[in-house]
């Protein structure tokens, strides 16, 4: 296997007042990617940012996604709240609808929904949940991309009702043998090089090394990195340069490709 386009998706916006989280702005780490996930408020994010992060996908071209996640913002999003699933699926349209208009506002439409942490790895393994998330999609975004995991609930759903989705590769994250990432609520430091030369493999190869030193198969079609790992800039410009430099375009993903 040999992937010759990948779309490249950071988390973003991952600030609130004057409270900001990760030692990269922003700013720096945009021109860097082909997609951003903007945090919608809940799990972090505020309108201020919201706008100020919906600007900068619009003047660099970069695909918008909204990022909703748990309503926890002492949490980060990171905690797991235990609500009927339509009432989770209502915090996802409300934090969805909410980034919508700021893209109209800028001029740039909504490419793509990816739920955040806690939220995201419980719509992975619930049925229930990953069928209110599309059979919603389908009634508001039917367009829209959903970001996930191949091996999740999630992706099996949307690819049965037609919603177009994403299947993702995490740069910054550990796997286990499942194919599913190592959830972590705190992550350390990485080595940029050895994070990129990952990603290349992923791409060249089609595999990952587990936490258990096995080799699996990883299907995807974007490499997301997160802003609040430490040294994310670094990842970031190691991961883009390591790629290109081995014949992969990075670009938003398509309807068409």
């Amino acid at each position: 296997m040999f992937r010759t386009t990948v779309d490249l998706n950071c988390d973003m916006g991952e600030g609130f007042g004057h409270w900001s989280y990760g030692d990269a702005p922003d700013s720096a780490l945009m021109p860097l990617i082909s997609s951003a996930n903007v945090a919608a408020g809940f799990h972090a994010g505020d309108p201020n940012q919201m706008d100020a992060v919906v600007g900068l996908a619009a003047e660099h071209g970069v695909g918008l996604g909204a990022h909703p996640g748990y309503y926890d913002l002492q949490g980060f999003g990171r905690r797991t709240i235990k609500a009927k699933p339509e009432e989770l699926v209502n915090d996802v349209v409300y934090q969805t609808g909410a980034l919508r208009e700021f893209g109209r506002r800028h001029g740039i439409a909504l490419q793509h929904v990816k739920p955040h942490g806690a939220l995201y790895m419980d719509f992975a393994v619930s049925s229930d949940m990953s069928r209110q998330l599309v059979d919603t999609l389908q009634a508001t975004g039917p367009d829209l991309f959903l970001y996930c995991m191949s091996v999740s609930e999630t992706y099996r759903i949307a690819r049965e009702v037609g919603q177009p989705v994403i299947r993702e590769f995490y740069a910054d994250r550990d796997y286990d043998n499942s194919g599913s990432i190592v959830f972590a609520r705190k992550m350390r430091k990485l080595d940029p090089e050895e994070v990129a030369e990952k990603c290349v493999r992923a791409c060249v190869e089609g595999k990952v090394k587990t936490v258990d030193g096995d080799d699996i198969e990883i299907p995807f079609e974007s490499i997301c990195f997160h802003s609040d790992t430490p040294g994310a800039l670094a990842i970031g410009t190691a991961v883009r340069a390591q790629l290109t430099a081995n014949g992969v375009t990075i670009a938003a993903p398509s309807h068409t490709s």
